[in-house]
């Protein structure tokens, strides 16, 4: 077995030149279920200084492709650098100049006097392309500001799936998977210290399930994996009796509640992303505008400041690329000299409201958009799958408006309809690994560590990235047959 060295204090980068995302299950699971303060010991905020602030994030992705040497897995980015001249490829050496600037912006700004905040949220099918490509150069500065302790107060990291899967399309084992995948990823590039301090989960398109049983398991595998928060989209939930989502209380955590067809409930904290997902909005800082215009709150009996949180892509579109590097920077002068307003990351805003006094069970309650109608119909604490289920078909029958698809930031996407000849095969390649590897894995823990397990998972990850939807039937729908193939031929 090959292993690549990696970070001290972590796993290997890599194992039979495959990404390292099974096998040390247990340790991580140890190592992210703690009760620690992330930012509470490091931060230089002091809430009775602050009327109001803003939380940005960034989301990077490359999917992983056939399309190599004798249809090698590469990275998509690669696969631009070598194809310049289709389409937007030209742009590949932006991208990947986006991926690594926050290494030189953040020490740039810091070194200035300043009090920068970023969350960064990056697939795993991203990272490892990084590494197949040697990119060391863009590994190396993100590595700067995640494990130089002096940087740790302005950046945090946050969790994601592994391989960009839509959560409301993925079958519900493998929600769990890519979650492990990803933290073993991370584990294996910057150490598990670093790790230790991955709070926050940023899902993919910012897709949330709304059927009752995904969102449950999706909200209990967060939790199971040490996650204490989640963002949401805003019009993605609603109040628990279906009206929208009222004006100030998205500028505080809420509170969502998953209820299941069983009657069991679970909950987690999820900071709120406002307005759509044009990227204009966090090129151009317009959540730190907004929170200019903002002020204190109250959570029960306790005045806190708002927060604008607000979500993008990293790369992705001129905006991103010239807008962003234009006016990230100015904003954290315009700061240090106003005061009032500041940037927080999630994480640290959490805590320091918890720390002055703010109870989670105070936090406004939320649920998956949609729901209100499945209880209307079924009474939550004598619900039965066949009560729920039944509930669900009417709805779908009487209710033109109603699905269960969940939703995402592309509100008039459908992740499910017209992607059949996509999902039945990932259907189809989750069960099957399923039926080969749950029963053997229950009884014997270590096979996770096996290559052939390793290389079996790798496929039905990468089989559900949500890019061989996204963009259309084609080259794209193609691949994801590929993918599906060799994955059948190994779990055969």
């Amino acid at each position: 077995m090959i292993a690549t060295a990696s970070s001290p204090n972590s796993l290997a980068i890599s194992r039979d030149n495959l990404p390292n995302i099974s096998g040390w299950e247990a340790e991580i699971k140890n190592i992210v279920n703690h009760n620690e303060t992330i930012f509470l010991p490091k931060t230089n905020l002091n809430l009775d200084n602050i009327q109001a602030g803003f939380a940005c994030a960034l989301h990077m992705h490359q999917p992983t492709i056939p399309a190599g040497t004798n249809g090698k897995l590469i990275c998509n980015l690669q696969y631009m650098f070598e194809h310049q001249g289709e389409g937007d490829n030209h742009n590949a050496g932006v991208f990947a100049w986006c991926y690594s600037r926050m290494g030189d912006w953040i020490p740039e700004l810091v070194s200035n006097g300043c009090n920068p905040r970023i969350m960064l949220d990056y697939s795993g099918n991203l990272l490892w392309g990084l590494q197949q490509m040697g990119r060391n150069d863009v590994i190396d500065n993100l590595k700067k500001i995640t494990c130089e302790p002096k940087y740790q107060p302005y950046v945090e990291w946050l969790g994601t799936m592994w391989s960009h899967a839509v959560v409301p399309s993925t079958p519900i084992p493998d929600i769990k998977l890519h979650i492990q995948a990803w933290q073993h990823y991370f584990a294996a590039i910057f150490g598990y210290d670093a790790l230790k301090r991955v709070k926050g989960f940023s899902p993919p398109e910012m897709h949330l399930p709304n059927n009752p049983d995904t969102l449950y398991e999706y909200i209990k595998a967060l939790k199971d994996c040490g996650y204490r928060w989640l963002l949401v989209q805003e019009h993605s939930v609603e109040r628990l009796d279906g009206s929208g989502v009222w004006h100030d209380d998205k500028y505080v955590p809420n509170r969502l509640v998953a209820r299941n067809s069983q009657g069991e409930t679970i909950s987690i904290t999820a900071l709120i992303k406002t307005q759509g997902s044009d990227t204009k909005l966090v090129a151009q800082m317009q959540p730190y505008h907004e929170a200019k215009g903002r002020g204190k709150q109250q959570i029960g009996n306790i005045s806190v400041p708002s927060c604008v949180s607000q979500i993008a892509d990293g790369e992705n579109g001129g905006v991103m690329m010239n807008e962003f590097a234009r006016d990230f920077q100015p904003v954290w002068n315009e700061i240090k000299n106003s005061g009032g307003v500041v940037g927080f990351n999630g994480t640290e805003y959490i805590e320091l409201l918890e720390a002055a006094g703010v109870k989670p069970e105070n936090y406004p309650t939320c649920q998956a958009v949609g729901q209100h109608k499945i209880w209307q119909k079924v009474d939550p604490d004598r619900a039965t799958p066949e009560a729920v289920a039944k509930a669900i078909q009417e709805l779908k029958e009487t209710d033109h408006q109603f699905h269960m698809d969940g939703a995402s930031w592309t509100n008039d996407l459908s992740w499910v309809q017209g992607y059949e000849n996509v999902l039945e095969p990932m259907n189809q390649l989750s069960a099957m690994f399923h039926a080969k590897y749950d029963n053997a894995v229950a009884k014997d823990p270590t096979i996770t560590k096996s290559p052939e397990y390793l290389e079996a998972l790798l496929y039905v990850l990468l089989v559900e990235t949500s890019c061989f939807r996204y963009w259309g039937q084609g080259t794209w729908t193609d691949y994801a047959r590929e993918l599906y193939r060799r994955g059948e031929e190994l779990l055969k």
